[in-house]
Parts: C-alpha cells; structure tokens; sequence
C-alpha cells in the first residue's frame, strides 16, 4: 500500500501496524528522484507499507520527525520507529534494517 501526503490521522494509522517506510522527498532533489523508485521495489516485493510525504506540500509532518535533508528515510515496525536513514539508501540496506531478505 502507498499512502502519498498522509493527514495525521492517515500517517499514525498506516505506521500503527506491520512494517512501514515513510519516505520525506522533494521534486526538486535529485537524490529524492534516485531513491524513489528503490522505495517503491521495495513496496512492490515485499509487505512494507509505503508512506510518501513531499515536504514542499506538507512541511507539518516533515517539521513533526525533524527532518532536515531529504531523502529522509523512517522505518516502523508496529508503530516503533526502528531505523532513520538520511541520504540515498541503497533497497539491500532497507531490506536488512526491516530484516528481509
């Protein structure tokens, strides 16, 4: 599932249960444009959530976990906040900090 440019309420739901990566980007970051289709393999081969935020259209969030260079990658997992990756981040080491192979 892929939840882009969550309300609140939407974002604590989705990262409540199971695993979840929630990816802080920008259209303009050419490293955001690198990441994203790493995110989105990693959504499509396995049962991780997806939680999109693009901090140019919703700053409140992005303001929320502190995020102050994209990519910024937060992974949950039953609604703990496990790992933050800040930079390009390869889909081996998303898939080892979620523990999947």
């Amino acid at each position: 599932m892929i939840v882009k440019n969550p309300t609140r309420e939407q974002f604590e739901s989705v990262v409540s249960s199971g695993k979840t990566l929630v990816d802080f980007w920008a259209g303009w970051c050419g490293p955001c444009r690198a990441q994203t289709p790493i995110v989105e393999k990693l959504e499509e081969e396995t049962d991780v959530n997806l939680v999109s935020v693009n901090v140019d259209e919703d700053g409140e969030l992005a303001e929320m976990f502190r995020v102050a260079s994209i990519p910024t990658l937060i992974l949950y997992e039953n609604g703990e906040k496990i790992k933050k990756f800040v930079g390009f981040t390869s889909l081996a080491e998303l898939k080892a900090a979620f523990g999947i192979q």
